[in-house]
């Protein structure tokens, strides 16, 4: 951390044994002058990969609740879930619906698809919101598959909220992408990163410039129960 308060992307960073891109959403600069606190909400991707040490470590974190938003085909825990855990399932997919996947299918992956899943998954944006309103004091995790693209969404709604500038929120997104080169090489697969690229590309912009296109936009906390919001302001801001 230095002088300022500021704290470094890779002080975010959290090493849970298991997992490929865990952070935390604390010490990011908010646009009246404050930031997010630290153990507050931490972004990850899929805990069932961690490791009994993985597991110790996301617990001595002081998470308290883990918010999984994968649908549940997804579900392969390697163990059981620690102790005292809170376990919230909100599978935005799913939730997404048929009729948005036939229309913006093809945004998936891409933050291209935010805007969409916004206009159009109010219901789900809502539910997100109150899994980590309503969660008891503790950390509270959200994850999905990757960590980056549901999870994205998740955490620009959450940072919005609070009042997280756009340069800080659109640069937390980024940095998943370096983060999940080694997962794409253990699961055999291609680095989607070239997939993604060729979509912005066609539509004209890149993945930055996209996310700042739906944060000035957003207007979730028009339509999200005011309780919520003002929840989870609290919890990553404090009184």
């Amino acid at each position: 951390m230095t002088g300022t308060g500021t704290i470094r992307h890779e002080e975010r960073l959290l090493d849970w044994d298991g997992c490929l891109n865990v952070r935390d959403l604390g010490g990011l600069p908010t646009r009246d002058g404050r930031r997010t606190l630290p153990r507050a909400v931490v972004r990850a991707d899929n805990l069932d990969r961690l490791t009994a040490e993985g597991q110790n470590s996301l617990v001595d974190y002081g998470v308290r609740t883990v918010v999984d938003l994968r649908d549940p085909v997804e579900y392969r825990p390697l163990l059981p879930a620690p102790h005292g855990v809170d376990l919230v399932r909100v599978p935005l997919d799913a939730l997404a619906g048929p009729a948005w996947w036939a229309r913006f299918g093809g945004l998936d992956g891409t933050p291209l698809s935010f805007r969409p899943y916004l206009d159009h998954c109010r219901p789900a944006i809502a539910e997100l919101v109150a899994a980590v309103a309503r969660a008891r004091p503790g950390t509270v995790v959200v994850h999905c598959g990757a960590g980056r693209d549901r999870t994205g969404l998740a955490a620009l709604v959450l940072l919005a909220l609070a009042g997280v500038e756009p340069a800080a929120v659109a640069t937390d997104y980024l940095l998943s992408a370096p983060n999940l080169r080694p997962l794409w090489t253990l699961l055999d697969r291609p680095d989607e990163e070239a997939g993604i690229a060729r979509v912005l590309a066609d539509a004209g912009t890149t993945a930055e410039q996209a996310l700042h296109a739906v944060l000035a936009e957003f207007d979730a906390e028009q339509w999200l129960p005011a309780a919520d919001v003002a929840a989870v302001r609290e919890r990553l801001l404090g009184a």
